[in-house]
């Protein structure tokens, strides 16, 4: 008897929608799932840790990497790379381990194009004004990168009816459960 392959789960949503603070909540309850560490070329935050958060790469490396066609996705988003690494995905589906993306809205498009079971979750927020307010709050970015993202938001909300799953994100605790279900039923559909 083969062993059971893994499953993935690609989580994406506008910046601000909470979808980090999701997934880390998902993750302490649900310890069995893996979770994808993407690569970047931005520059770390003071609460982010290399190999925890992201891989950190220069854009030199990243490049190389995706030469050697070592991403299964990978987009130029803010003026930064992102990416997933292939052999870290397909390594975990053959071993029957459930994986977990925090990916961009085109990036998880991308690895359902090539995972063609993985599910698709968008985490929505309330409303727009909702979304700025919280991108506002959170003072990470400077006024230039937050200008970016509150232009990416329309296009990010126009390709949510391409995702299996959309959750909207007005109270976290809510959110949490919803998403952990869908999740518990994507793993346990044969």
């Amino acid at each position: 008897m083969s062993q059971k392959k893994g499953k993935i789960i690609a989580i994406s949503a506008p910046s601000g929608t909470g979808k980090t603070t999701i997934i880390k909540n998902i993750l302490g309850n649900m310890p069995e799932l893996v979770f994808s560490i993407s690569a970047t070329t931005r520059k770390k935050r003071y609460n982010e840790n290399e190999g925890v958060d992201y891989f950190f790469l220069t854009e030199e490396e990243f490049l190389q990497k995706i030469e050697k066609n070592e991403f299964v996705e990978w987009e130029k988003t803010y003026d930064y790379y992102y990416g997933t690494f292939k052999s870290f995905l397909a390594e975990n589906v053959e071993n029957g381990k459930n994986t977990i993306l925090e990916i961009d809205v085109k990036g998880a498009l991308n690895i359902k194009s090539i995972f063609s079971d993985a599910a698709l979750i968008f985490i929505k927020p309330p409303s727009i004004e909702v979304l700025i307010n919280r991108l506002e709050q959170r003072k990470t970015e400077s006024e230039e990168d937050l200008k970016k993202r509150i232009d990416r938001v329309k296009m990010e909300l126009e390709i949510e009816n391409k995702f299996d799953y959309v959750v909207v994100n007005n109270e976290l605790s809510k959110a949490v459960c919803e998403v952990e279900e869908i999740i518990k039923k994507v793993i346990n559909k044969e």
